[in-house]
């Protein structure tokens, strides 16, 4: 998966990301990022953008439930789960009904918008973005 740089003017919806793993995510041991956001990219981009390295084995396109997160606050501000997401979601261990895939949660509105990253959901030989 290709990153964009941050466009910083575009950039306004608030995103808290609580990582339950944070050294296997980011190499630091913070614990909780805000970042902001552009409107229309995935969470899983925005996350990545900013160093958050979400496992997405399938490049993010909604191939597999690797990039599965919790949707703690603003489910109202991401799009409905289409069948297809609905279908790999499934897939993903720990299952709740706020469960998503972060490679399909486009983000709109205002925010802020707060997800968590499980602590399973890293791989330590992934790519790293460059």
């Amino acid at each position: 998966m290709h990153v964009r740089p941050i466009n910083t003017a575009a950039a306004t919806i608030p995103v808290v990301v609580h990582m339950e793993d944070p050294e296997g995510l980011t190499g630091r041991d913070e614990k909780q990022m805000t970042v902001k956001a552009e409107p229309g990219l995935s969470l899983l981009e925005v996350c990545m953008q900013h160093g958050i390295n979400i496992e997405h084995a399938c490049g993010g396109v909604c191939a597999c439930s690797t990039c599965h997160v919790y949707v703690e606050q603003g489910m109202e501000q991401l799009p409905e789960a289409t069948e297809a997401e609905m279908d790999r979601v499934e897939e993903a261990p720990g299952l709740q009904i706020n469960s998503r895939l972060s490679c399909q949660c486009l983000v709109q509105g205002r925010g802020p918008i707060t997800i968590r990253v499980p602590a399973w959901n890293r791989n330590a030989v992934k790519e790293v973005p460059h």
